[in-house]
């Protein structure tokens, strides 16, 4: 068997161990003759499975008891909607930062359902920094403040936690959750797709403060009603119950490697790598700015993009696959979650100063 080093952007790599562990328990869990995917989402086994889930999801990132933790489907982009159906509560519209594509999606998604006050923006300089927190106009009416912790397009992200006052901060997490400690208490409700840093597509994190719970619009389907979904301990409606499964063995191979903060050195030594390669070179560019350029997600550019297609077809051919970027920014992206070894980030330097030497 030939694994090859996935930089997919998501679905993502997923840790090997994992992967075997779950090999391992397909046709049997722990003796119940059964695999996961078949169990009652009611069952003694599947609830044990839910909430060992929980609690580690609810460790690892010192959860405060005041808030809930949802296992929910749909995505970022469902929570794009369920966030201003549960969130508004009365208030006329809410505050979002425009950081990226990820952003304009959740804004533009936002407008179905209340007033949006684009508060800052990085689209007229090319979308390749974070602006600076003293140039947001916010609206302390607002229902929430929301951000985009990570573009994953254009490989923004913020390294620090933005204070907006009393009025509730919400962040779509999706592909940084998990990467580095965190501040939760900071957030009235942070959400993550599972797909890059947490197990297979089909899950959703949502972590909301307790008192946030409640008022959601009239049209918001029961289903996605945080507080039903709270009320029935995510089990208002079947979960995904594989995905919650797959994450749980994820929370326990990454409290095995010392959690968050050993987590965030592995990312930070990853990302430092790739990044002090690229700024020694004029073959190669990264276009981010250097305090907001991501450590999970590194676009990068070819100094002539005629030689895109050959470097890809090198690269794939050495099992350094998806590194094509974005179609909407082109250019070639890494991804570089936590699931991916560092060396993996070492091959593809390598493989770039190989392919430079020879086509430089």
């Amino acid at each position: 068997m030939r694994r090859v080093h996935n930089f997919s952007a998501g679905p993502a790599a997923l840790p090997e161990p994992v992967l075997r562990q779950a090999a391992e328990e397909m046709l049997d869990w722990h003796g119940s003759g059964m695999s996961v995917m078949e169990m009652s989402h009611r069952g003694k086994h599947f609830m044990a499975i839910a909430e060992e889930a929980e609690t580690l999801l609810r460790e690892l990132l010192a959860v405060p008891a005041n808030y809930k933790i949802l296992f929910m489907q749909g995505g970022a982009i469902a929570e794009n909607a369920i966030v201003p159906m549960n969130m508004l509560r009365g208030h006329a519209g809410a505050d979002y930062v425009d950081t990226g594509e990820w952003s304009r999606r959740s804004i533009a998604e936002a407008r179905r359902y209340g007033q949006v006050n684009v508060v800052a923006s990085n689209a007229e300089g090319g979308s390749v920094a974070i602006p600076a927190r003293d140039s947001w106009k916010l609206d302390p009416n607002a229902a929430y403040v929301h951000i985009c912790t990570n573009e994953t397009i254009g490989g923004v992200q913020y390294h620090w936690t933005p204070d907006v006052g009393s009025v509730p901060l919400v962040a779509d997490m999706s592909s940084d959750i998990l990467s580095r400690p965190i501040d939760v208490s900071r957030y009235g409700l942070i959400y993550a797709g599972a797909q890059k840093n947490i197990g297979p597509s089909g899950l959703t994190i949502v972590i909301v403060r307790e008192d946030l719970l409640g008022g959601a619009l009239p049209c918001t389907p029961t289903a996605f009603d945080y507080q039903v979904v709270a009320e029935h301990g995510s089990m208002y409606n079947t979960p995904p119950t594989y995905a919650i499964y797959i994450a749980g063995l994820v929370f326990n191979w990454l409290k095995a490697r010392g959690g968050l903060a050993a987590m965030a050195e592995h990312n930070r030594v990853k990302a430092a790598l790739l990044y002090d390669f690229l700024d020694s070179t004029s073959f190669y560019s990264s276009p981010i700015a250097r305090d907001c350029r991501s450590w999970m997600n590194v676009p990068f550019r070819l100094h002539d993009s005629a030689l895109d297609a050959a470097f890809l077809k090198g690269a794939d051919e050495r099992g350094l696959v998806q590194l094509k970027g974005h179609r909407i920014v082109g250019g070639m992206r890494a991804s570089i979650y936590n699931a991916m070894p560092i060396e993996g980030v070492q091959a593809l330097v390598a493989y770039m100063k190989e392919f430079e030497a020879a086509h430089g």
